[in-house]
């Protein structure tokens, strides 16, 4: 029985590993597609990654669904990680539908959040600490999370927003709103609106978690030396 448990833990964190990898390698193709494509189609090098992306989240799900004990009960928990795996835009785009812009970035984004989920839970296995632990993978998730939002306002809004003139300027508006700080950049379309609202809220949920890592590090000590 150890012995299994060690197995599956062996192959969950594997498993993790190149789920995480792949959402870096999807990451970088979505950034690419943003900052240098062309914006009246997706580029066959993003539509291959993604693919390539997808399919290795979707063994991932069976494979650990062939693993699982309870394989009715794990297939339910897990059923958002699956329907977060498939690779929609490309079927979209293979039945002959042809989703605008706007529409199918939002579509190609989706895998990217399956991606984004595996690399917080790798991230949390690199700290022991359970407040550590939580601190690093909230701050990790501002991060990526911040870069994500910059990637999407620049898509949106560099069409029809006259004041954002570049990817350093959506960069730049989206850590000046998670800081809650704000900036003079204002969204113009509905989807950046939407994360005009998300990255102050995201900001300031830090405070206390900041605040709870900090009296769990130094109040002992404190008592102690006291």
């Amino acid at each position: 029985m150890p012995q299994t448990l060690f197995s599956q833990d062996r192959l969950s964190r594997t498993l993790g590993a190149v789920k995480a990898l792949a959402g870096l390698v999807l990451l970088a193709a979505v950034s690419w597609e943003v900052i240098g494509g062309d914006r009246l189609r997706f580029s066959p090098l993003f539509l291959g990654v993604q693919f390539i992306v997808c399919l290795i989240f979707l063994c991932d799900f069976f494979v650990r669904w062939a693993a699982a004990e309870r394989k009715g009960r794990f297939f339910f928990r897990n059923l958002p990680f699956l329907l977060l795996s498939v690779p929609y835009l490309n079927l979209m785009l293979w039945s002959g539908a042809e989703p605008s812009r706007s529409v199918g970035m939002l579509i190609g984004l989706m895998p990217l959040l399956r991606a984004f989920l595996a690399m917080v839970i790798v991230t949390g296995w690199l700290v022991g600490n359970k407040v550590r632990r939580l601190l690093t993978a909230y701050v990790f998730t501002v991060v990526v999370f911040t870069y994500i939002s910059a990637l999407v306002f620049y898509d949106y809004e560099l069409p029809v927003n006259p004041k954002l003139h570049g990817f350093g300027n959506a960069l730049w508006w989206a850590w000046m709103n998670v800081t809650t700080v704000g900036a003079e950049i204002f969204p113009v379309t509905a989807v950046g609106k939407v994360f005009c609202v998300l990255l102050p809220s995201l900001g300031m949920m830090f405070f206390p978690i900041f605040t709870t890592y900090v009296l769990q590090e130094y109040a002992p000590s404190k008592t102690k030396d006291e």
